[in-house]
């Protein structure tokens, strides 16, 4: 062997260990014996897919069903999200979703079209019950991205969206417990059969929710749209917007690489750009499942210490979902315990996630 085939093999022995322990600390960081549970594999080439959050495991079937009969990609995600955008049992999107503090319903919606890489999205829009559908036509009939409040509302009625009040007696009632055990102090008081002794004072406020669907899918032709839709943080600041319409934060879709979104703290996801970074880590070669890992160790590093727990561990949850163009699917979350939709073709089942911590 001469000395300049010598110095060939060294240097590819020194490559090759580098990139083993490289991946061994990636291992260390990352509980990666939960992050591909067997049930959860998927093998590329296996096309079509759907994925979506938990909540679209019914949705997912009529995207499924819209792609074999050769419908259009994002066509196929917005009738999935749909479903449940009308569902009035599902408090987290359209009507019956949550309102703000002042007991108004306002939604957010994008769309992605991979084929084309146009977007669409409205942010703050009321009294209209599928924003997906709006967000759409602003991708489709106008020379912008985004919409917000009363202009997406006028854009809305435009185009023939009937208005109606979102607020169904349901997420009525939800939001007055909220008002009413806000504080010991103020003047607003249980009802009777709520309180736990007659006109007490709750003691603690509700729990404050995050809910959202995101849905995403590729064709058998390998082309690829998504959708993400939500009534937003519970309670919030009337006004308030989060992740979800976003592009490149609550959704991202890049035909020759794959398709991402998010459900959660949409706060996080602003600040990281989450599902645009998901897509650059699948460009570079991770699985969809290890991109969504690598994006939520990220945020874990990069919150901000009020966000914090006491262990120093994020005080939030946030849930990410990812589809590869070649149909291999994953989704990651913060906490042990979220689980996601997905449709490979054959069957739609509900999988555990991957997670970051216990």
């Amino acid at each position: 062997m001469t000395i300049h085939e010598n110095e060939l093999t060294r240097r590819k022995f020194i490559q090759a260990t580098a990139a083993t322990v490289a991946a061994g600390a990636f291992q260390s960081a990352v509980p990666i014996a939960s992050a591909d549970p067997p049930a959860a594999q998927s093998k590329p080439g296996a096309r079509p897919v759907v994925i979506s959050s938990a909540n679209g495991v019914t949705a997912i079937n009529r995207a499924m069903e819209m792609l074999k009969a050769k419908a259009d990609v994002l066509d196929a995600v917005i009738a999935a999200v749909n479903i449940v955008e009308d569902d009035p049992e599902d408090n987290t999107v359209g009507l019956g979703g949550l309102p703000n503090e002042d007991g108004i319903v306002e939604l957010d919606a994008s769309v992605m079209h991979g084929p084309t890489h146009k977007a669409g999205a409205v942010a703050a829009l009321r009294n209209i019950r599928n924003p997906s559908c709006v967000a759409r036509l602003v991708m489709q009939r106008t020379d912008h991205v985004l919409l917000v409040g009363e202009g997406a509302l006028h854009f809305a009625r435009a185009h023939g969206f009937k208005e109606e009040n979102l607020l169904t007696d349901k997420a009525r009632r939800l939001w007055l417990k909220w008002k009413e055990s806000l504080s010991k102090t103020d003047d607003w008081l249980e009802s009777d059969e709520n309180a736990s002794e007659p006109q007490s004072r709750a003691a603690d406020p509700m729990n404050r929710t995050w809910g959202t669907i995101n849905c995403c899918a590729v064709n058998a032709d390998g082309d690829m749209a998504g959708v993400t839709t939500t009534s937003g943080l519970a309670f919030k600041i009337p006004g308030r917007v989060g992740d979800s319409p976003i592009i490149g934060a609550g959704l991202y879709v890049d035909n020759a690489v794959g398709a991402a979104g998010s459900t959660g703290r949409g706060e996080a996801n602003l600040q990281n750009c989450s599902s645009f970074a998901i897509v650059e880590f699948m460009r570079d070669g991770k699985s969809p499942t290890d991109a969504c890992l690598g994006v939520l160790k990220r945020i874990a590093d990069r919150t901000e210490p009020r966000l914090r727990r006491s262990d120093g561990k994020p005080d939030f949850g946030l849930s990410l979902y990812a589809v590869a163009k070649d149909g291999r699917f994953g989704s990651a979350c913060m906490y042990k315990g979220s689980s996601f939709a997905v449709h490979d073709g054959t069957t739609s089942r509900v999988l555990d996630s991957a997670y970051l911590y216990e």
